[in-house]
């Protein structure tokens, strides 16, 4: 994995604006309504050509397919895995924030609240198992051949030799867990290690593939204020370290140095007040076979804790990914406040030890994004300003 050596490199954290003709067909896919499936792969090759191309236009290093294939970035393993084919459905999710303000949990029109329109969330049913790999294949290849596009459009325009590196998302076991309810295996624990046993065909996959392999892990954060807000806090770090377990077992075939892991306290613009602390989590996350950590560290309830390096020591080899913009507001950051961001963090871990990232993604559920595609992509555009002022900075 690419470390900050020279200057603060770039990246994001997976899901990117699809375009305007591409959401209907994900949607019809995702409601098993399709009836062109070549007209989807089709479209879903040009998005992530496209994508790939404006990562880079915008300054970003490392970047990805922007997850153009995939309705959400949870639920997609349903049409992956065996063992989500019957017709129970998934319990409500409910935040502890939108409960304490039911008015404005009705009066919102995104976040946690619109989560249920856009996704169909089937209840595991069955035995798990990974069936669908050409849908996994048809991802490798379309990142590889945008990430092969790049390069010559570099080396043909002379400027630069395309991204620094690349990466592609998957599901967490946990977070499969947390949307997807188990109906079928006798313990939560029991459900975790089957979906392990089956999601590590994808994620050895990517790494096969080339890929710097990034694991989506909201249940390291997210689910301590809507599935497990009744736990006390030493019972809620209990249930994490048994996600990191089970991450852990899936990981197990791959060196951490190929790996990252994505934690946030959901992707919504909400109260968040009932977000467990970083500190109270950070040390069980760093448990992960993974080397680097991204994180939401930009937002108003989470930006002050870069704080939480001053007493907490990074382990050696263990690289953090700020977000340094956020993805649930229409604000363009000032490139200032980004250096200013990056500043913080570097200045307490060190600043080979510092990527410079986004809170969340763009597009987690396609079509249900609160910002604007244009205004996502500005956004981006300050985020590598931002990195190139803190590089000036912490490199003179």
């Amino acid at each position: 994995m690419k470390r900050s050596t020279e200057r603060i490199l770039t990246t994001h954290t997976g899901s990117l604006p699809r375009p305007a003709d591409l959401l209907p067909l994900l949607r019809q896919k995702d409601n098993d309504e399709l009836k062109d499936a070549e007209a989807l792969a089709a479209k879903v090759r040009s998005a992530v050509m496209a994508t790939v191309r404006r990562q880079l236009e915008a300054g970003l290093d490392i970047v990805n397919d922007g997850e153009m294939s995939k309705p959400s970035y949870a639920t997609y393993v349903k049409d992956r895995m065996s063992g989500f084919d019957g017709s129970e459905r998934s319990a409500p999710i409910r935040g502890a924030d939108f409960l304490e303000f039911p008015d404005f949990a009705r009066a919102s029109a995104g976040g946690m609240g619109a989560a249920g329109v856009h996704m169909k969330r089937p209840a595991c049913t069955g035995p798990i198992a990974y069936r669908d790999q050409e849908a996994l294949r048809a991802d490798l290849e379309n990142l590889k051949a945008a990430i092969g596009s790049a390069r010559g459009a570099a080396e043909s325009a002379t400027r630069g030799q395309g991204p620094a590196e690349s990466f592609m998302s998957a599901a967490s076991p946990g977070v499969v867990s947390f949307f997807l309810s188990n109906k079928y295996y006798p313990s939560h624990e029991a459900y975790l290690r089957a979906i392990a046993e089956a999601i590590r065909v994808e994620y050895e996959a990517i790494c096969a593939a080339g890929f710097v392999l990034q694991v989506d892990c909201p249940d390291f954060a997210m689910s301590r204020h809507v599935h497990y807000k009744d736990l006390s806090l030493a019972e809620f770090r209990k249930t994490i370290e048994l996600h990191v377990d089970a991450l852990n077992h899936a990981l197990a075939n791959l060196p951490p140095d190929r790996v990252r892991v994505h934690l946030c306290w959901g992707n919504y613009q909400g109260p968040h007040n009932h977000d467990v602390p970083l500190r109270d989590i950070i040390d069980i996350v760093f448990k992960t076979r993974a080397q680097a950590i991204s994180y939401e560290a930009s937002n108003p309830r989470h930006e002050h804790e870069w704080t939480v390096f001053k007493n907490v020591k990074l382990p050696d080899g263990k690289i953090l990914i700020p977000g340094v913009i956020d993805s649930v507001t229409n604000f363009v950051e000032h490139p200032e406040v980004v250096a200013q961001r990056i500043g913080n963090v570097a200045r307490m871990v060190g600043r080979e030890n510092v990527i410079a990232g986004t809170d969340c993604g763009f597009g987690t559920i396609a079509g249900a994004s609160a910002v604007d595609g244009e205004v996502a992509w500005a956004k981006m555009r300050s985020l590598t300003e931002g990195a190139r002022l803190a590089s000036q900075e912490l490199w003179g």
